[in-house]
């Protein structure tokens, strides 16, 4: 199963974040913001298919979060958790830790922000459209 989100890059995108990733649908960027990948993202998890988000409630499920923009792709792949919610309409986060909020998508990520390929982030700052693929097994 699986869920798309489709979004676009900012100037500010600077991928240094070492415990988290995000996808926000706001349309702005601060040079603060060093764990958003992507802006402008057309849903956010409360827009998600029910049943998605109940595979994705099981500890044991494997999801994958695939960013691909400017022709670079890379993948994060973290687990599932029963707490997750989905209810965020806003922002979609992937953490390597073990927090959840109704943000969050993934868990114990195998890495955040600052783990992307460098060339799909010089991508994601130089504003490419990005297509955000979030899987669960």
């Amino acid at each position: 199963m699986e869920e798309l989100i489709r979004a676009r890059g900012h100037e500010h995108v600077s991928a240094e974040h070492s415990s988290t990733f995000e996808i926000t649908t706001d349309d702005f960027l601060t040079p603060a913001g060093d764990c958003i990948l992507a802006i402008e993202a057309d849903r956010a998890p409360a827009d998600f298919d029910p049943e998605f988000v109940e595979a994705c409630q099981d500890a044991d499920a494997t999801i994958t979060a695939t960013i691909e923009a400017g022709g670079y792709t890379d993948s994060v792949t973290g687990r599932g958790d029963p707490d997750l919610e989905f209810t965020n309409e806003r922002s979609a986060v992937g953490r390597t830790s073990e927090y959840v909020d109704d943000r969050t998508i993934v868990n114990d990520a195998e890495f955040a922000a600052e783990g992307f390929d460098r060339e799909l982030v010089a991508a994601l700052a130089d504003g490419a459209e990005v297509t955000v693929t979030i899987s669960v097994e």
